[in-house]
């Protein structure tokens, strides 16, 4: 089996692994959420490739090829050509072959694109999400950090931590519950009374940890319940405002 294990998915969904390597690489999916989730959709990508890639003639489709028969001019006779030496025919045999290669080749090259930019696309997010742990560990472990909370009237609990030496802020909400459908929670920053959105969760979430950038120059923290996605100006009442002071 191939080194990078990964990069057999493309052959595997394309039935063109050995008995021993397409039993290795079963073994993988098992253990490897990444694999099997790429595995799903390129098999669902080939079988919609495959629709309508036949369908049954039209009822009178043989009888219009018969009829334009006799009124289309008919080819000369044959010339009788000189039997092709067996190194031809061989040859001919083997430029069939490499094109169905290449044909093959170029599907698995295909495939193979596809699924090594999801895995790129998945590592880059989970790097982010790195980067965003590490930024909180460090804002909340600043020695300078200072911590306000506030009850949400829907029931849960805010909680702002800032630190002017990271010039940053997290934001962490623990909702009882999420809104009703079609409702999401809003975080918002208010300066000298004016509100920016800080960004607002996703419908049926109740809980988030949102980094802000220059949040120790806030006024205030708020909270709002808006109609999904999210909204340009908060709603009263407010579910919760925190006093940065």
């Amino acid at each position: 089996m191939s080194d990078d294990v990964h990069s057999l998915i493309g052959a595997y969904v394309l039935d063109a692994l050995d008995d021993i390597d397409r039993a290795a690489f079963d073994r993988h999916l098992r253990d490897c959420d990444v694999c099997r989730l790429e595995a799903d959709e390129l098999f669902e990508v080939t079988a919609r490739l495959a629709d309508g890639a036949w369908s049954v003639p039209p009822p009178r489709l043989r009888d219009n090829v018969l009829a334009e028969i006799t009124n289309t001019r008919q080819l000369p006779p044959a010339i009788p050509s000189r039997p092709q030496p067996r190194s031809s025919r061989r040859g001919l045999r083997l430029v069939a072959a490499a094109a169905a290669v290449v044909a093959a080749v170029g599907a698995g090259a295909v495939v193979y694109q596809i699924q090594d930019q999801r895995v790129r696309d998945t590592q880059s997010r989970l790097e982010a999400a790195q980067a965003s742990e590490a930024r909180v560990r460090s804002i909340l472990g600043a020695s300078d950090v200072q911590t306000h909370s506030e009850q949400l009237r829907s029931g849960g609990r805010v909680t702002v931590s800032t630190s002017r030496l990271h010039n940053a802020g997290v934001i962490m909400l623990a909702a009882d519950s999420a809104p009703a459908a079609g409702r999401v929670y809003q975080m918002w920053t208010i300066q000298s009374g004016a509100p920016a959105s800080a960004g607002a969760l996703s419908e049926g979430q109740s809980a988030a940890v949102q980094v802000v950038e220059g949040l120790p120059a806030m006024s205030n923290v708020g909270i709002t319940i808006e109609r999904a996605p999210e909204s340009t100006t908060p709603t009263a009442p407010l579910d919760a405002l925190v006093d940065l002071a």
